[in-house]
């Protein structure tokens, strides 16, 4: 027989221990290492995977080193077989029964009459060797490495009549307990948020359906499907999930949040976590914040050059509310904290009143607000301003209260930045006065309303140039900032590894801006309608985020497709 990669049946010898190899690349530090042979020498365990149990290292960058390590190429999910048949066929031929195959956590196929195919959960094993030696000793073997969760599912190909050993549908809490502890589950959770990390996705869906469960990254603000596994495993991964982020793992009727801190392929993470019943179990959604992010400045944002600078004047006034308004997740709290960044220049007492506080920013006071004891925007509020603040920013102005108490900071010499949520940037004014405050109030306190949304950057190393439709482009033209003086540069997505394949790479802002002139303030005077106030906005040279959209595709930053999904509200135009 031939085992590639291995000589007289014995592992290849080491050139490089792992801890060294890992540093080297940068994938772990010094201490890292320390601590995880100090966890090794107590409990046992392979030096990998207690480095992914601390959260020191991600599966992937860990496999490689483990690739170059021992000269083993990486089998990724797509080329592994997904037809039962022919691991069975093998399994058949070695006349080995199939439970030693399951307690081994190895799997082989052939796809050709002399060679076969391997992948094991330790490929190194002397056992596993010795009996494949003895077993195929005709045949030409390679071994593979690959990742834990592409290694299960084959496994669950073939126990799937059987009691899987790692995995429970159990209901009993002391059972799922137990699961929820040992090895194979700690390893599964810990590998798929290091993968998360590593993808940049922004939040983790569980799913469960009637036969099986999704897991799904959202990454850019576009959920994609990563992981489908028998419903079998979902009991206990559900319970680990609420073990450490402090739920009630016993509750499966009510909806459950909760919030863990730990560290996941080498960084801090802030975790939400929510649980919410469905028809076919917990439907578990994970949002993962980094505690190591840096504040963005504002040239980072995708500001147009005529933007930038209007900005830039706005977050300079003596006084007065400027509102960023927008959906959920489209960026707001990352303007505006640029916005207070660009602002600091110690000179000035800044304060914020935040529900949750999600960046940590020097020089700043940063409130926490608790709306369960009581604790909200217009109670923090109060107390702000017997703080001597000169720049107030509210995390949302979400109430009457809220809103009142900003505008009279506003009136008495501050300035309020805060966030609301509409759909355009004239939709503010009418939204403060359906909100019960007074047009007179909203003209004479608000300066400016921005409205924003994300749209996806192009990946730089695949996008390709394209032709556009010339309506398109003479739309752009029309409304092209003068400081633009580049040719077109039109692209569309491709896909390629750098980009998982998806085209797309990183997130930058599409923007509309409204300054309160005199003839704004007469129509908010007049509660006229947002058409009407559009309308003017517009004479004064007002954009829409449809089009300045569209200057970022005509800039090669992002496609044509990705603004008209993004303004959804204008694919009809």
């Amino acid at each position: 027989m031939q085992i590639e990669h291995f000589i007289d049946n014995s592992p290849i010898k080491y050139q490089h221990r792992l801890g060294e190899m890992l540093i080297e690349a940068g994938y772990v530090n010094e201490q890292d290492v320390e601590r995880a042979l100090e966890f090794q020498a107590r409990l046992g365990g392979q030096l990998g995977a207690v480095l992914i149990r601390l959260g020191a290292v991600s599966e992937d960058n860990l496999l490689n080193v483990l690739s170059q390590q021992l000269d083993l190429p990486v089998m990724e999910r797509k080329e592994i077989p997904l037809d039962v048949g022919s691991l069975l066929k093998v399994i058949k031929e070695s006349k080995i029964e199939e439970d030693w195959w399951l307690d081994q956590e190895v799997v082989a196929w052939e796809n050709s009459d002399s060679v076969v195919h391997c992948l094991a959960r330790n490929p190194l094993s002397d056992t596993i060797h010795e009996v494949f030696y003895h077993t195929f000793p005709e045949k030409t073997v390679l071994w593979y490495l690959s990742r834990t969760q592409d290694l299960d599912h084959v496994l669950d190909l073939l126990a799937k009549a059987n009691t899987d050993t790692h995995f429970s549908n159990s209901d009993d809490v002391n059972i799922l307990r137990e699961l929820a502890e040992g090895a194979p589950v700690v390893e599964f959770v810990n590998n798929m948020l290091s993968q998360a990390i590593d993808q940049r996705a922004s939040d983790v869906h569980i799913e469960p359906e009637e036969q099986s469960f999704f897991v799904r990254y959202r990454v850019d603000g576009v959920l994609y499907e990563r992981l489908n596994l028998p419903k079998e495993r979902f009991n206990a991964i559900a319970s680990r999930i609420k073990l450490i982020s402090g739920l009630d793992i016993a509750e499966r009727r009510l909806p459950q949040d909760g919030r863990l801190n730990t560290r996941v392929s080498g960084q801090e993470l802030d975790i939400r976590v929510s649980c919410l019943p469905g028809v076919h179990g917990e439907s578990i959604v994970m949002r993962l914040l980094p505690k190591e992010r840096q504040t963005s400045r504002l040239e980072q944002l995708g500001f147009a050059p005529d933007h930038f600078r209007l900005f830039n004047q706005w977050i300079r006034e003596p006084h007065g509310i400027i509102l960023v308004t927008g959906p959920t997740g489209s960026g707001k709290s990352t303007t505006l904290y640029a916005a207070l960044d660009a602002a600091n220049n110690r000179t000035q007492k800044m304060i914020t009143v935040e529900d949750p506080v999600e960046y940590q920013l020097k020089g700043i006071t940063q409130v926490q607000a608790h709306s369960e004891i009581g604790y909200t925007f217009a109670s923090a509020l109060r107390s702000i301003l017997r703080q001597d603040p000169d720049i107030i920013m509210i995390g949302e102005i979400r109430d009457r209260e809220t809103s009142e108490i900003a505008i009279q900071a506003a009136l008495t010499g501050h300035m309020v930045l805060s966030t609301l949520h509409t759909n355009d940037a004239v939709s503010a004014f009418t939204r403060l006065i359906e909100m019960g405050v007074e047009p007179f109030l909203v003209s004479t306190s608000v300066r400016a309303v921005q409205a924003q949304r994300l749209v996806r950057r192009l990946c730089e190393h695949c996008a390709k140039p394209i032709m556009p439709i010339a309506k398109i482009e003479a739309q752009v033209k029309r409304v092209l900032p003068e400081e633009i003086t580049t040719p077109p540069q039109w692209k569309e997505p491709v896909g390629c590894p750098k980009c998982q394949e998806l085209g797309y790479q990183g997130r930058i802002g599409i923007y509309e801006m409204v300054y309160i002139t005199k003839e704004l303030q007469t129509l908010i005077l007049n509660r006229a309608s947002a058409a009407d106030m559009r309308l003017k906005a517009t004479e004064q040279g007002f954009r829409t985020l449809r089009e300045d959209g569209l200057i970022k595709a005509y800039q090669g930053m992002t496609s044509i497709e990705e603004v008209l999904r993004v303004t959804e509200e204008l694919k009809n135009d």
